[in-house]
């Protein structure tokens, strides 16, 4: 089965479709119709680059182009963890702590799937290691920030149990520990939920297109499981590593809760 190719015209008619919604907000007076119109066109615009971007790096197939655009991938999802949370830690603490935790799973999960399971050659294999790597990075990201996120608010939020705690002989480990685990709850949330769904509620963006682009629907599923599965993995890993570094900054050496060391945003 052929791909139907699109052309330019085509996507300006489904733009007219936002088009059509920004103004229904503006009439509506919610104020999001240039956010909307803003966030489209950055779509429009991203995937465009990323497209001529990923044509020449496929064309080259090198090892080294490779790795550097998955760092350049890893550098701006550190970004969005911080963008994300509320309360972040001061001093790019949480920049390192999201982007480490992030290396850690999604770049760990990435490569032991191109080497152990799907086995291309070379493993690195632009075709598949992109879009691989870029999948988990976007939903480790989504779990490391919600985690991060969850545990830093609710630190502010319950300062005074947490120091009560402390005061009657519990670890900062047992004090924080009702937290951790409600904030390593909050990052697995969303793969949970889009596991469950999937196949029942939705089609994931996947197999979606892989069976419009031609694929056999039986193999597109095979595809899809090995995502959602290495998607979990990813996510809970990362957010296990980022919420522990993160517990473990907001004490210092004599267990003390340090709250100054959040800034808001």
């Amino acid at each position: 089965m052929s791909v139907i190719a699109l052309s330019w015209w085509q996507l300006a008619l489904a733009a007219l479709l936002v088009i059509a919604l920004a103004i229904c907000t503006f009439l509506a007076r919610l104020d999001v119709g240039k956010t909307l119109l803003i966030a489209a066109a950055r779509t429009a615009i991203q995937l465009t680059l990323v497209g001529l971007v990923l044509e020449a790096l496929f064309a080259v197939g090198s090892l080294h182009w490779v790795a550097l655009m998955g760092f350049g991938m890893l550098l701006l999802a550190g970004r969005e963890v911080v963008a994300r949370q509320k309360y972040p830690l001061r001093g790019g603490w949480s920049f390192g702590i999201g982007t480490l935790s992030m290396f850690i799973s999604a770049f760990a999960v990435t490569v032991l799937t191109l080497t152990a399971v799907i086995s291309p050659t070379p493993w690195y294999t632009p075709q598949y290691a992109i879009p691989l790597l870029g999948m988990l990075l976007g939903n480790t990201m989504t779990g490391v920030a919600l985690g991060l996120d969850r545990l830093t608010e609710s630190a502010r939020r319950s300062r005074d149990i947490i120091e009560n705690r402390l005061m009657l002989g519990e670890s900062w480990q047992q004090a924080l520990g009702d937290f951790r685990r409600d904030a390593m709850r909050a990052g697995l949330t969303p793969i949970i939920n889009a596991m469950a769904a999937a196949g029942i509620v939705s089609l994931p963006g996947m197999m979606t297109g892989q069976i419009l682009a031609g694929t056999p629907p039986a193999l597109a599923v095979k595809y899809q499981i090995l995502i959602m599965f290495t998607i979990a993995a990813g996510t809970g890993f990362g957010t296990f590593a980022a919420v522990a570094l993160c517990a473990r900054r907001l004490f210092d050496g004599r267990e003390r809760l340090r709250l100054d060391r959040l800034r808001s945003t």
